[in-house]
C-alpha cells in the first residue's frame, strides 16, 4: 500500500512485469487525479473510433451538419455511461473490469441500410428494440460456453488486433485520404511518438510506465503544433455546450430487418466475449472458471443495456473497445476506477462540444504512433490466450485457417463484395456482415473447434 493525495493506493509489483515496474490491479484504489489522468490515457486512444462510425453513418445517409454533430455528441455521451455501468457495474450487468465502451463498427452497414429505409427514426429503433437479444445472448452464450475455449477466443482477439493494425498504421502514414500519406514528417513524426512511449514505459524505475501512453500523445501532439500541422479554427466554430434530447427523432421498427441487426447484435456479443478476455488477461485476471464466466455474461449485458440508452439517446450501439486492452498492457493500469474517469471525460466532451474538437485536431500521425503499438498488443494478447502454454498441432490449425479466412476478407474487401449485391434487403444485409473478417474468423473458430478431433499433445 502507499498513500497518495491522502488516498490510500494498492500498488503491487507483478512477477509477469519487468522487475520495478507497478502495476495497479482491477480493485486497485486510486486519487482523483490518477483517475484523470490514466483514464485521459484511454480517451485519446479511443475518440477517433467513437466519432467515427456516426460520421461514416452521415456521410452514406447525406445526414446535414446539425444531424452529423448530434450523432457525434450522442455517441460520445452513450459511450461515457456505458463505460460506467460496464466498469462499475450494476447487479447482474457489468464485468467490474477496466472494459471501455464505445460506438461499435459492427452496426456500419445495418445502420446504414436502415437509415436508407426509414430514416434515423428506424435506425435508432432497432437499436433499441434489438439491444435486448444481446442482454439474453449474455445468458445463452455461458450455457454454450464449451464452445469457446481459449483457442477459439484467442483466436478472435489475433483477428481483432490484427484487423486494426492497418488502420493504425495508416494513420500513423497520414490517415486514409491524406495528400500527405507516407511522407517523411507523418513517418517520423508518427514513429517519434511510437519510440517514445516505449522508452517511457521500460524506464528502470518504471514509474513513467503508467503515463507512457498519454505523455507520448502530449509530446507528438505538441511537436505537430510547433510544425504548423495544427489548425485551431474548428474550435471556435464548435457550439459550447450541447444538452441531450432523448427520442429526438424518434423511434420505429420495420419487422424485415429485425434479422440483419440480430446477427449483427450476435457479431458483437462474440467480439465483446474477445475483448473481455483480452482484458482479464492483461488485467492479470482469469481467463477461465465461474469468476471469468461470470464477468463475461455480465459485461456482454451491459453491451445489451448501453445499447438499449444508445437507441433511446440518439446513437448507434455501442460495445467494448479492443485498444484499451493495449493501453492497459502498456501501462500497467488495470483499476476499473480508471473507468470512472474515462465515463466522466466522455460525458464531458458530449456535453461541451469545443472540448472534443481539441481532441478530433490531434494530428492522424501521432495517434497512428500510439494505436499501431495498442493494436498489435492486443493481437499479442490474443495470441497468448489461444496458444496458453504451447501451440499443438490441433490449436495450429484453428490459428491458421482462422486467420486465414478471417484476415483474408479483410485484406480483400472485394472477395466478398458480389453477396453485398444480392437483390433481397435481408440477404444483402447477411451479404454485407460477410465482409466483415472478424465475423468469418470467428465462424470459422467455433466451428473448426468442434469439428477437428483433439489429439494427444492438445492439454
Amino acid at each position: 500500500m502507499s498513500e497518495q493525495g491522502g488516498e490510500e493506493t494498492l500498488v503491487v509489483t507483478s512477477p509477469k512485469r519487468p522487475v520495478g515496474r507497478a502495476f495497479y490491479p482491477v480493485d486497485a484504489k486510486l486519487n482523483v487525479f490518477q483517475i484523470f489522468v490514466f483514464g485521459l490515457q484511454h480517451v485519446l486512444s479511443m475518440f477517433v473510433g467513437i466519432i467515427t462510425p456516426p460520421l461514416v453513418v452521415s456521410g452514406a445517409l447525406g445526414l446535414n451538419l446539425e444531424q452529423s454533430a448530434f450523432l457525434v455528441s450522442m455517441a460520445l455521451l452513450a459511450s461515457g455511461i456505458g463505460t460506467l455501468v460496464q466498469t462499475h457495474g450494476i447487479g447482474p450487468v457489468g464485468s467490474r473490469m477496466l472494459s471501455v465502451q464505445g460506438t461499435s463498427f459492427t452496426f456500419v452497414p445495418v445502420a446504414i441500410a436502415a437509415g436508407q429505409v426509414g430514416g434515423l427514426a428506424l435506425m435508432f429503433g432497432l437499436t433499441a428494440l434489438c439491444a435486448p437479444i444481446e442482454v439474453l445472448l449474455s445468458r445463452f452464450l455461458t450455457n454454450i460456453r464449451h464452445w469457446f475455449p481459449p483457442i477459439v477466443t484467442g483466436t478472435v482477439v489475433t483477428l481483432i488486433g490484427c484487423s486494426l493494425i492497418s488502420i493504425g498504421m495508416t494513420d500513423l502514414a497520414g490517415g486514409f485520404g491524406s495528400k500527405s500519406l507516407g511522407s517523411p514528417i507523418n513517418l517520423a513524426l508518427g514513429l517519434g511518438v511510437l519510440f517514445s512511449i516505449l522508452w517511457l514505459g521500460n524506464f528502470r524505475s518504471g514509474k513513467f510506465a503508467s503515463i507512457s501512453i498519454g505523455a507520448g500523445l502530449l509530446a507528438g501532439y505538441v511537436v505537430a503544433f510547433g510544425m504548423g500541422m495544427v489548425n485551431f479554427s474548428a474550435v471556435a466554430e464548435a457550439p459550447f455546450l450541447r444538452l441531450p434530447e432523448p427520442l429526438k427523432y424518434g423511434l420505429s421498427i420495420d419487422p424485415i430487418m429485425i434479422l440483419p441487426w440480430a446477427i449483427a447484435y450476435v457479431v458483437s456479443a462474440l467480439e465483446t466475449m474477445g475483448d473481455l478476455t483480452a482484458t482479464s488477461q492483461v488485467s492479470q485476471e482469469p481467463v477461465e472458471g465461474p469468476v471469468f464466466r461470470e464477468r463475461i455474461e455480465a459485461g456482454i449485458a451491459a453491451d445489451g443495456v448501453g445499447s438499449l440508452l444508445a437507441g433511446a439517446l440518439g446513437s448507434l450501439p455501442t460495445t467494448s473497445f479492443s485498444q484499451n486492452n493495449g493501453v492497459i498492457k502498456l501501462t500497467g493500469v488495470a483499476s476499473r476506477s480508471v473507468g470512472y474517469g474515462v465515463g466522466a471525460i466522455l460525458i464531458l466532451l458530449a456535453l461541451f462540444p469545443k472540448l472534443g474538437a481539441i481532441l478530433s485536431l490531434m494530428p492522424k500521425p501521432v495517434l497512428g504512433g500510439a494505436t499501431v503499438l495498442m493494436f498489435a498488443t492486443v493481437a499479442v494478447a490474443g495470441l497468448s490466450i489461444a496458444t496458453g502454454d504451447r501451440l499443438t498441432p490441433r490449436k495450429e490449425k484453428i490459428l491458421a485457417v482462422s486467420l486465414a479466412l478471417g484476415l483474408g476478407v479483410s485484406m480483400v474487401p472485394g472477395a466478398t463484395a458480389e453477396l453485398a449485391k444480392l437483390s433481397h434487403p435481408v440477404l444483402r444485409s447477411f451479404g454485407v456482415l460477410a465482409q466483415s473478417g472478424l465475423a468469418i474468423g470467428t465462424i470459422t473458430a467455433v466451428l473448426l473447434n468442434r469439428v477437428l478431433p483433439a489429439d494427444s499433445e492438445d492439454a
